[in-house]
């Protein structure tokens, strides 16, 4: 498959992180090897992108590092698409907007998916990557953020995180709020919108929060069922949901 015309090619896939909250499951793996439906959260994730026509993947590692390269050395030999570059952060893990930050010389200047791996979701229509593609217009956004009813979600915070204008234009919620949509871990943007960021760690959510205030940031809720995968609870959740509807 190729996905909307303006699908991007490049994603980042955001596979550092120690899984803290998924232990005993991340004892010997990184949380992108944790297994939901049998296969790995970074599969589930790969496959998506792959089938949207995202053509390179540049996958930061940190926690098991080598163990996360192995598996993904192994899943191109099998000639899985997209193709994996990785971006190495065994010294210092990054968080996300700085882990998009050291991996700007692999990511080139146009716009880029990025991609959490802690969700998994099942489609009620057509692609929700698709969805977001489609949505993404760089004259008027430097971000697109893939969106899910609060409600209707499993696993996410329960108070929500955004509010969507009929622009289309996101406004993060502000204490005390109960926002009607998370954020499910997949957006577009520039990569330019990182490039000011702090040396070493830092969050993507200061950087949104200011486009936001600019109608920057942009969103769309495609139909379907998000499942965040935080804790052990929630893979046991995932995959019984999973089992009574199919593969994700």
């Amino acid at each position: 498959m190729t996905g909307p015309q303006n699908t991007p090619r490049i994603a980042m896939v955001l596979a550092a992180g120690l899984g803290t909250r998924m232990r005993p499951l991340t004892d010997d793996r990184p949380k992108a090897l944790v297994e939901v439906g049998g296969k790995a959260l970074i599969d589930h994730m790969l496959d998506r992108l792959a089938a949207a026509g995202v053509e390179t993947a540049v996958v930061n590692v940190h926690y098991f590092a080598d163990r996360l390269e192995a598996h993904l050395a192994a899943r191109q030999a099998k000639g899985l698409a997209p193709r994996i570059v990785i971006s190495d952060e065994r010294p210092l893990a990054l968080e996300t907007g700085g882990g998009v930050k050291h991996a700007l010389p692999l990511l080139g200047d146009d716009p880029i998916w990025v991609a959490n791996i802690d969700s998994v979701w099942i489609e009620h229509g057509g692609s929700a990557v698709d969805a977001v593609a489609r949505a993404w217009d760089p004259a008027r956004m430097d971000v697109c953020l893939m969106l899910a009813s609060t409600t209707a979600s499993l696993g996410f915070h329960d108070s929500g995180d955004v509010f969507l204008g009929g622009d289309g234009a996101v406004r993060f919620k502000v204490p005390g709020e109960t926002a009607p949509l998370v954020y499910v871990g997949v957006h577009i943007c520039k990569p330019a919108v990182v490039a000011d960021g702090p040396e070493g760690p830092f969050s993507l959510l200061p950087i949104w929060k200011a486009l936001a205030a600019e109608h920057r940031v942009h969103g769309v809720a495609p139909d379907g069922l998000w499942m965040h995968v935080g804790d052990p609870g929630a893979v046991a959740a995932a995959e019984a949901r999973l089992a009574r509807t199919g593969p994700a």
